[in-house]
């Protein structure tokens, strides 16, 4: 389970990308599941859970007005703690979204191609407030002092244009964001066996 269909395309591509390259990708047994944002996830979870023979696990954006609301999926025992699995917990951070598996350079280079004809001008990832600590948060705040000439941001265009340009975009995506992924897939297979 998943909070929307930006964390499906991005998932989808990068484990087709490691598995050409021979590392672990995410088993094809996993069925990645949007639910359409962290607020259905424990009613998702609910449902899914008692049903026998199904395996069932997150792997959820964190911030700490979530927090809460993702623990209570094994306090309360929906799911065993193994299974509930946050961004944060690969990405090596108290909250993360999965933009924050990548180098804040790269995410931010997707959002510059994507929205190149409506930025004044690129962003530069030095401008951004480091102090925040989820890249889409930061981007947010650059844009509400440095608008959009028309339209407005959306975390879904950069994450399907990183999905259909992602053979040629491979390149610049860092070894460190290849090991974060593999470590979140080799987790999230190892509850499959």
């Amino acid at each position: 389970v998943v909070e929307g269909p930006a964390d499906m395309l991005f998932l989808r591509a990068v484990s087709a990308q490691l598995e050409r390259e021979g590392r672990t990708g995410l088993s094809e047994k996993w069925v990645i599941t949007p639910v359409g944002g962290s607020g259905k996830v424990p009613v998702f979870v609910a449902l899914l859970a008692p049903q026998k023979g199904l395996n069932v696990a997150t792997l959820l954006d964190i911030q700490n007005s979530d927090r809460a609301q993702i623990e209570d999926l094994y306090k309360k025992k929906l799911l065993k703690k193994k299974q509930v699995a946050t961004y944060g917990d690969f990405a090596g951070r108290d909250e993360a979204d999965i933009e924050d598996m990548f180098e804040r350079d790269f995410y931010v280079s997707l959002v510059n191609a994507e929205f190149a004809a409506q930025l004044k001008r690129p962003i530069d990832s030095d401008a951004l407030n480091d102090k925040e600590p989820r890249v889409l948060r930061a981007i947010e705040a650059y844009l509400k002092s440095n608008p959009l000439k028309s339209g407005s941001f959306g975390h879904y265009r950069p994450t399907r244009y990183f999905s259909e340009n992602v053979a040629t975009l491979w390149s610049g995506v860092s070894d460190a964001t290849k090991d974060r992924f593999e470590a979140a897939f080799k987790h999230l297979n190892a509850l499959l066996k």
